[in-house]
Parts: C-alpha cells; sequence; structure tokens
C-alpha cells in the first residue's frame, strides 16, 4: 500500500480581477511509496507549492482524491486533517521559520505542542537532543536562531520537522537560501535522515543537482505531472 496517492486531483484559483477560474493542477496522478525519496521541479508558478500545499493538507483539492496510508481524506474536517498534519507531516521551507525569541531546543519542540495526547515531556526532549546530535547542533540547543549560521538555522528546521517521527517530509526550496555548500549539507542531511529512517521526502527545488539526488524526479508543466 502506498504511503500517498493522488487520483484525478485538480485545483483552480479565482483570478481577483476579472472573476474568472485559473488552472492550477490539471488531473494529477502520483503515488509515493514509504521510504521514497521524490523531487517535483518545473518553471516558478506552476503549481508546486500548490501541490505541496494539498500533499501537507493545507490545501484541499477542487476535484479528485487524496489517499494518506490507504485511507481517502476527501470530506475530513479541519481537526482530523490538523490531527494528521501534526503526527505524520513534517514541513521544511526555504525560510526556516524559527521563533527568534525561542532557543535551538524550544523550536525543535514545538510540533510536539500539537500532538493528541501529549507527548511524555522529558521523552520529548531526549528525542529533539538527540536529533540535534544527529545533525552536529546539540551544543547550539541553548542558542536563538539569531546566533546561528544559515546553514545551522536549516538543519534545525530539519531536526523541527522530523521531531514527532512523520511519515512523510515535504520539503519546498529548503537549500533556496544557501550557498552551495551549505545547500549540498543540507541535502545529504536530508537523504541520510529520511534513508535511516523510512520516511518519505518529497522536494521542491529549483536546484537541477539537488533535485537529481532524489529517488526519482517528476516535473511539472502547465499543471501536468510527468516523469
Amino acid at each position: 500500500m502506498p504511503l500517498i496517492q493522488l487520483t484525478n486531483v485538480s485545483k483552480a484559483y479565482r483570478e481577483p480581477v476579472s472573476g474568472h477560474s485559473v488552472p492550477v493542477l490539471k488531473g494529477i496522478n502520483l503515488q509515493i511509496e514509504a521510504g521514497e525519496s521524490v523531487s517535483i521541479v518545473g518553471p516558478s508558478g506552476c503549481g508546486k507549492s500548490t501541490l505541496l500545499n494539498i500533499l501537507g493538507t493545507l490545501d484541499e483539492p477542487d476535484t479528485g482524491e487524496y489517499r494518506f496510508e490507504g485511507d481517502s481524506l476527501q470530506g475530513a474536517g479541519p481537526t482530523k486533517l490538523g490531527q494528521l498534519r501534526s503526527a505524520k507531516i513534517g514541513f521544511i521551507f526555504q525560510l526556516h521559520h524559527l521563533l527568534p525569541q525561542c532557543t535551538v531546543l524550544e523550536n525543535v519542540l514545538l510540533p510536539t505542542l500539537a500532538l493528541t495526547p501529549k507527548p511524555d515531556q522529558k521523552a520529548a526532549q531526549d528525542r529533539a537532543m538527540d536529533l540535534l546530535r544527529e545533525v552536529g547542533l546539540d551544543h547550539r540547543a541553548s542558542y536563538k536562531p539569531a546566533e546561528l549560521s544559515g546553514g545551522e538555522r536549516q538543519r534545525a528546521a530539519v531536526v523541527r520537522a522530523l521531531i514527532n517521527a512523520p511519515k512523510l517530509i515535504l520539503a519546498d526550496e529548503p537549500t533556496g537560501a544557501l550557498d552551495e555548500a551549505n545547500a549540498d549539507t543540507l541535502t545529504n542531511l536530508m537523504i541520510n535522515l529520511v534513508e535511516n529512517s523510512g520516511i518519505s521526502l518529497v522536494l521542491v527545488s529549483h536546484n537541477p543537482t539537488q533535485a537529481q539526488r532524489m529517488k526519482r524526479v517528476l516535473h511539472l508543466h502547465e499543471g501536468t505531472l510527468s516523469v
């Protein structure tokens, strides 16, 4: 059974001035297995972020079906989707979105606050420190984001995405603000963490070098997805 299955998914947005419907995704069919890494590439504005938002249950398709671990999300309410998102999906963005007033450890632990039931606090903190150690940031746990380099902030964001042991990581241009060396380091880190834990990774990237590192590369063009 695939982790993710999209069947004939379409999405359109209404143009604010004319009121016309503008199609963004057209009949998308996509299947992703557990532990698989996939990159989605395509020109700016082609719908990559829209597709990622649908996969992350931040947006809903107009037509078609989304199944996660075999369960259809069609008609699922915000509570169920929120619980799924918190427990099984991790997000990494181009901008790290770390809270400046919180330490690295506090930022990493933030997603655990949304879990139901709440995890054991000591167990969550121990897992956070283990993950920070794995990415070489345990000595920065008490630092604030402003005291970290750009690469360190993104590594902290990766750990935050992993803290709830998700089944799926969605990465939207995670290396876009990094130089080539730090981009390579972050991509290596994501690949190693995903392969060692069986998590699925979907990467959106304008960087062809980083995109080719995934096991499968898909192209989104004019609303359609192809190999």
